[in-house]
């Protein structure tokens, strides 16, 4: 393929497949289903305890140094390693802006890649609570992307990532390749 500014572009053949999953994901979403619209009675006790073991994911990976905030330092990191990333998440607050729209397909399509679990996450203001909201200095975070990646010890053996990443396998076999979790107020 040759890009617009007229580079020849590669794409492999499991990255034009997420591309295509990513599409019909986001014409699921306009038709505004959700896990909790396939899923039995325990729907919304299963939403919330995913939302509660995603804040312990957070609340133990910060102080490891685990967390990197950013679309543009989440895409250094996503190139640098991937194999280091295990979960990935993406904000639903600005749904109207293109730009940021086009940064999320394509590192949903390299997360994709890379096997890599990939949320959305509603309660922007929740998530800016649970990751202190601003960077040293007092500047606010750019928490349209968020990484999760294992300590430089050893793989993470976490129960409330093993919570979270359950809940993304099981969205993908309902054809839900990114699941939407709401953050609770607290």
């Amino acid at each position: 393929a040759v890009s617009s500014s007229g580079h020849r572009v590669s794409l492999t053949g499991r990255t034009l497949f997420a591309l295509d999953i990513l599409l019909n994901t986001r014409a699921a979403r306009m038709c505004n289903m959700t896990f909790e619209d396939t899923s039995g009675d325990n729907s919304s006790e299963r939403m919330e305890s995913v939302a509660k073991a995603l804040e312990e994911v957070l609340s133990s990976a910060l102080p490891q140094g685990c967390i990197t905030v950013g679309v543009y330092e989440a895409a250094k990191s996503l190139n640098a390693d991937p194999d280091n990333v295990v979960l990935c998440l993406l904000a639903t607050d600005d749904e109207e802006d293109v730009a940021l729209q086009i940064h999320f397909t394509l590192i949903q399509a390299f997360c994709c890649e890379n096997d890599i679990n990939i949320l959305r996450v509603s309660n922007m203001r929740r998530l800016a609570e649970i990751l202190g909201g601003v960077k040293p200095g007092g500047e606010p975070m750019d928490l349209h992307c968020v990484l999760v990646t294992n300590p430089q010890s050893s793989l993470w053996k976490d129960p409330a990532l093993n919570k979270v990443n359950r809940f993304c396998r099981d969205s993908r076999c309902l054809d839900q390749w990114v699941p939407v979790i709401n953050l609770p107020d607290r």
